[in-house]
């Protein structure tokens, strides 16, 4: 396939008339600058790299929007913990064929907001008395299964979790879907590689958190990871973990990691939202990246990340969409510099290389993103995989836009539909907004939710 665009992100910038050819694998074989649209199939707006989604807890998806009233009176602030309790009740209820019609819902989202690939942290194994299936990755195959009908690319984290705090403090009721053993835990790894390799999707490790794992089963995780699989784990997230961390264990989650886990560039540490300087700086010279979902992060209360320290230091970092209240790479990013204008009383926080903030946070994002989810995509360029996005230019917000500011228009501005056209792996899935399956997907999603409420 031969794609022309009149303007294309690639690394070097916006450059013009670019011509891309994907090969039948789906990767990019070439990209010409300068150069004409014959023989071409011409784009209907600028070109950018598909957004990699790298945290998601799909089946929440279905949460969204029904947490929002207070907790009773005299219980005590609204919290992430009190938001906690009510995940906990709500997926008591979610059997596997739910668990599959909520996550293709989310996924068809995904791909209709921009993002072309996700890395699902999935911690929900059992079913709902907390005994296994038959088929002990019965649930990850119904991940599966609905990335593949969305057509999203996949990297699959399935997540060990054995306790209910730190020392070894035995499982939660509610935290009975969610355990494994190590044993248990390193033959559904096997058995997902196996699987992978077969249906072609990506297999990581991830440890829920220091408060979930010991170290010992850190290690034993860590080591079960392929050789060119991420490890992800949730950290810093709660300044109530820090300060139980630090009684546990003798130090901050991030200064605990980077001191005994071996960080580096296959490491994802997810939200990293409650770190000194000092953590920032080490984290950003770690080469691992940080995982933040900043619109959950707000939802929930969590906190702000120090942003411009990490960058101003090198440090990688993607976007998620997380608990998917939001799914939205766009609001993402423009939560993450907003938060930093908030804080700071600044503007244009996080603005580099003289390119608008947002096109720079944008570029930065998908090649983090893409470290993440071990995916070679994450930009335009020979030997990624073509996940592109087309901008969609008659949305008001981007009309008539300078192309170096139609980013920023995307992400700062009014924009409501700022995606036309979806690509991943060289085969469109998305095309002037609408998903082919978007009607089956919805139907689904609406007689399940009908039969969670039922019951």
């Amino acid at each position: 396939m031969r794609l022309f665009a009149d303007h294309a992100l690639l690394p070097s910038g916006w450059e013009r008339n670019v011509a891309l050819t994907i090969g039948s694998d789906g990767m990019i074989a070439d990209v010409g600058v300068g150069t004409t649209a014959v023989g071409a199939m011409r784009t209907a707006g600028p070109l950018v790299p598909g957004m990699p989604n790298l945290h998601s807890h799909a089946f929440q998806r279905a949460l969204a929007g029904r947490t929002g009233r207070r907790t009773p009176e005299g219980s005590g602030r609204d919290s992430f913990w009190t938001w906690r309790a009510a995940m906990y009740a709500f997926i008591d209820h979610v059997d596997a064929d739910a668990f599959e019609a909520i996550a293709l819902q989310a996924y068809v989202e995904m791909l209709k907001a921009g993002y072309t690939a996700v890395a699902e942290f999935h911690y929900v194994h059992h079913d709902p008395q907390g005994w296994a299936y038959a088929n002990p990755a019965e649930l990850a195959h119904r991940i599966v299964a609905a990335a593949q009908n969305a057509g999203i690319g996949l990297t699959l984290l399935p997540v060990f979790y054995a306790h209910s705090g730190f020392g070894g403090a035995p499982p939660l009721v509610g935290q009975r879907r969610f355990v494994h053993t190590v044993d248990s835990y390193a033959r559904l790894v096997a058995g997902l590689q196996a699987d992978a390799a077969a249906r072609g999707y990506k297999v990581g490790v991830a440890a829920h958190s220091l408060r979930a794992v010991t170290p010992d089963e850190l290690r034993a995780i860590v080591a079960l990871a392929p050789a060119t699989g991420p490890i992800h784990i949730h950290a810093a997230e709660q300044t109530q973990e820090v300060a139980d961390c630090g009684a546990a264990l003798g130090a901050r989650p991030v200064d605990w990691l980077l001191d005994h886990a071996g960080l580096d560039t296959r490491w994802c540490l997810v939200h990293a939202t409650h770190m000194t300087p000092d953590e920032t700086r080490r984290l950003a010279a770690s080469g691992a990246v940080a995982g933040l979902a900043p619109a959950t992060e707000a939802d929930l209360g969590d906190g702000t990340f120090a942003a411009r320290t990490f960058i101003d230091r090198g440090g990688a970092f993607g976007i998620g969409s997380d608990s998917n209240t939001l799914i939205d790479p766009y609001a993402e990013l423009r939560q993450l510099e907003w938060s930093q204008r908030l804080s700071r009383l600044e503007r244009n926080v996080l603005a580099r290389n003289e390119a608008p903030v947002g096109q720079f946070l944008y570029s930065l994002a998908a090649t983090g993103g893409a470290q993440a989810l071990a995916l070679p995509a994450g930009a335009i360029a020979v030997g990624r995989r073509a996940d592109l996005v087309v901008l969609n230019t008659d949305d008001p917000a981007l009309a008539a836009q300078a192309i170096d500011d139609v980013l920023d228009a995307a992400i700062f501005g009014p924009s409501r539909m700022p995606v036309r056209d979806v690509m991943v792996a060289g085969r469109w899935v998305v095309r002037e907004g609408r998903h082919a399956n978007e009607q089956d997907a919805l139907a689904g999603y609406r007689a399940t939710l009908a039969r969670l409420a039922a019951a």
